[in-house]
């Protein structure tokens, strides 16, 4: 036992874990010219181990390419080094109220590193876009989609079926006991071009029954995946229903068929559903209504100055209908979330909100409040123990 804390204190462990550190940094900076940041932070931060590839762009990138170079991921490298602080300060900590400042420190950096893992871990991002005069109660996910059967026969309520793409990927039928009829997934595109068939195209529309798709020939082409965060993934897929009667028809559904194309519905033993595929949705127990966007741009240019919206809460719950701003750098923290100014559009009759749900939030704070009170600690007791010599 004595050995393994010998081991995890040494100041030799600290230095290699630091360097190790430097190394992660520059070869995950590296490939984010090619696999953007969301690639980069899964692949080199979000792992244990990473493997960094010659790229095919740099020079003899075509004979070199096999090359792959083992590179520590930040869930090895941040763990340890946690271990490697608690560890020596335990080792060499001779307990008084000299060294308060030290542990205070300690506790600080244990702390900032503790709450990074929980914000990779627990932090979700969502959008929520708002037209001027309109409400919105639901925000919709930047990376994760879902396919959903809407019954909208209810006068009042929507009954939403939802079945995330993963289980797509993995699993071509799908049954729910609200649902009388079942769902076959026939082909399923990650990413994917959504086109008008051409004249001159050598590619054979898509197959469908219903839907947009089946009036228009339409073209699905397969493209690589992306984890740009300027790009998204268009995903598509061509589902079959069955009831209990047969066959209730095909569907081509798609992320970008949203604002683009008609609902897809279709009635079935008395009632209305309507199917698509679309960004993950979370519903919210009460509602933001956008009540003026206004965007202020540098004299003479196009580049923004400043852009703001000026909102009002509902929520019945609470009887509450008040009234705020969000601005750049000053967001709305309600009921657990943490709404952004985010973008909007170019006729600024609409705003975008990024909606940040992380528990931890405040923990970088408090880490950070404990190594300034620690430093001032320690310094000022070296102080006045420096200026009682002197006066010695």
């Amino acid at each position: 036992m004595n050995q393994l804390i010998s081991i995890f204190s040494s100041i030799r462990l600290t230095v290699a874990l630091l360097f190790l550190g430097i190394v992660l940094i520059f070869f995950g900076t590296l490939d984010q010219v090619h696999i953007g940041i969301r690639g980069a932070q899964e692949q080199y931060f979000e792992s244990l181990l990473a493997f960094w590839h010659y790229p095919l762009q740099w020079p003899l990138g075509d004979r070199l390419h096999w090359v792959a170079l083992p590179v520590p991921g930040g869930y090895l490298i941040g763990p340890l080094l946690v271990v490697n602080l608690v560890c020596a300060h335990f080792r060499y900590f001779q307990p008084g109220w000299r060294k308060a400042g030290i542990v205070a420190i300690h506790a600080g950096v244990v702390l900032l590193l503790v709450s990074q893992l929980m914000t990779n871990i627990l932090q979700e991002e969502s959008d929520m876009w708002i037209r001027e005069g309109e409400r919105s109660n639901f925000m919709e996910s930047r990376l994760e989609n879902e396919l959903v059967v809407i019954d909208t026969t209810g006068p009042e309520r929507d009954a939403i079926i939802s079945i995330p793409t993963e289980l797509i990927a993995r699993q071509n039928m799908f049954r729910h006991p609200k649902l009388p009829f079942s769902i076959s997934i026939r082909e399923y595109y990650p990413n994917a071009s959504i086109t008008r068939r051409g004249a001159n195209s050598g590619q054979p529309a898509i197959a469908v029954s219903r839907g947009v798709a089946s009036e228009t020939e339409v073209v699905v082409t397969p493209r690589p995946e992306t984890s740009r965060l300027d790009e998204r993934n268009a995903i598509a897929a061509v589902i079959e229903l069955s009831g209990a009667g047969g066959d209730l028809g095909s569907w081509l559904v798609s992320n970008v068929f949203a604002d683009s194309v008609p609902r897809q519905e279709f009635s079935y033993e008395g009632h209305t559903y309507e199917i698509a595929l679309r960004f993950k949705r979370t519903y919210l127990p009460y509602s933001i209504e956008l009540i003026d966007f206004t965007h202020d741009r540098y004299p003479g240019t196009e580049i923004p100055k400043n852009f703001a919206s000026d909102v009002r809460i509902h929520n019945p719950a609470k009887n509450e209908h008040r009234q705020t701003k969000i601005y750049m750098n000053h967001p709305l923290r309600y009921e657990g979330l943490t709404f952004f100014q985010a973008s909007f559009t170019k006729d600024d009759q609409a705003s975008m909100f990024q909606v940040v749900r992380n528990p931890g939030w405040l923990i970088p704070y408090i880490s950070c409040g404990l190594v300034s009170i620690g430093l001032i600690l320690q310094f000022g007791i070296h102080l006045f123990r420096f200026a009682s010599r002197k006066r010695v």
